[in-house]
């Protein structure tokens, strides 16, 4: 696999994999229409790539390799930056072709990618479906329905697509695939020996990739209850030096488990475009009863009604946690988690969902995520405990 392509397969299971919370991407309704100028240096060479993509689509919106270009630049930085604008202004790129039923097979595949960091999901899998029987060997779209799979919780269909990974050029992408479904279902130990093994023998050449192999492994080790393991790979990640929101989240979860806000305050203080990190910012200020706490939560708290008032539900599980820890309001954290779960089904949605509904003191309405935790095996210690203790409230 070239190593472009294994920098998009890398960046769809990214950014598809963050689900943070960003607020509404605005479309611009023209090329000419100026939402806000970005906050970079003349001589940053990712000003002078993105205008130089923008000079070359102005003079011809209708050249789609240029637009398509752009519109994978943009999402990118959604990852990077936390930004959600940069959503409406890769849709706008692909105007000339975003409404068509079946596009060219590279505008289908990055409106896949938009359509389901909104959580389209439904949309995605058609646009996916419809490329790979054109294309069986695009391991772009391969890996990114992949992604929607286990988002899902359909963990079979999810290790087929993984599975056809692991013949392209590059096995270390269907290793890491494969892993992740494993470190779901039951098999956490062996995938971690595995991809550590892997990685310590040959660990990937680029930075990108390497960050995405130390999230897997954190992952796997705090899912073993191994957190000083996990820790240490996190610094490995942030250490590359790549701004990435999902990369910080995850860490300052952790961090925040470990009943340690003060470094998350650190971490994340100059970090509230993303209402994912708004909220882990929140969470820890207010355990340190910071003055700031309450402006940042009222922040936070207007961003998730102009959601509502759009009808966006990208931010349902985030919300949930907010509802729950900061507004305590376990009955509106538990039907948030609820609507949420009939979307997307990660430890993540597990948590809160479970929570929540120890909260509110119901244990019947938990019974998705309970079924779901004794057919998938999954080895978490913190929901483990959880569906334990939601047990106990029903005694």
């Amino acid at each position: 696999m070239p190593m472009r392509s294994c920098k998009l397969v890398l960046s769809l299971f990214f950014v598809c994999a963050a689900g943070l919370s960003l607020a509404a991407a605005r479309v611009p309704t023209s090329d000419a229409q100026v939402l806000e100028k970005l906050a970079f240096k003349p001589t940053d060479p990712l000003a002078r790539e993105l205008g130089q993509l923008r000079s070359a689509h102005l003079r011809d919106p209708a050249n789609r390799q240029i637009a398509v270009q752009l519109a994978n630049r943009y999402y990118d930085m959604v990852g990077e930056e936390g930004d959600p604008r940069y959503l409406g202004y890769a849709e706008a790129a692909l105007a000339p072709w975003w409404l068509q039923a079946q596009p060219p097979g590279d505008v289908q595949l990055i409106r896949a990618r938009l359509r389901q960091f909104l959580h389209d999901f439904p949309g995605a899998l058609t646009d996916l479906e419809q490329l790979l029987a054109r294309e069986p060997n695009n391991t772009s779209a391969r890996a990114l329905r992949a992604i929607i799979y286990v988002v899902q919780a359909r963990y079979s269909l999810a290790r087929s697509d993984c599975n056809e990974l692991l013949s392209a050029p590059t096995s270390l992408i269907g290793l890491g695939c494969i892993a992740m479904i494993d470190g779901l279902t039951g098999k956490a130990a062996a995938a971690f020996a595995r991809l550590n093994a892997a990685y310590a023998v040959q660990p990937p050449a680029g930075n990108e990739e390497k960050m995405w192999f130390l999230l897997r492994l954190t992952e796997l080790a705090q899912r073993l209850g191994q957190n000083d393991v996990a820790e240490r790979r996190f610094k490995q990640a942030i250490a590359l030096g790549i701004n990435d929101t999902f990369l910080l989240a995850a860490y300052a979860d952790l961090l925040l488990d470990l009943r340690r806000p003060a470094e998350v305050v650190l971490l994340l203080k100059d970090k509230t475009r993303s209402d994912g990190l708004l909220l882990r910012l929140v969470l820890a200020q207010r355990s340190l009863n910071l003055p700031t706490a309450a402006e940042l939560e009222a922040a936070l708290g207007a961003r998730y009604a102009a959601a509502q008032l759009r009808g966006d539900t990208v931010h349902q599980q985030e919300e949930a946690r907010f509802m729950l820890h900061v507004k305590a309001n376990p009955q509106r954290a538990l039907w948030l988690a609820q609507q949420n779960w009939q979307v997307q089904r990660e430890p993540r949605d597990a948590r809160i969902f479970l929570e929540a509904a120890i909260a509110s003191k119901d244990i019947s309405a938990a019974q998705p995520v309970l079924q779901w935790l004794a057919e998938s095996r999954i080895e978490d210690p913190t929901l483990i405990s959880l569906s334990q203790e939601l047990r106990k409230t029903a005694q």
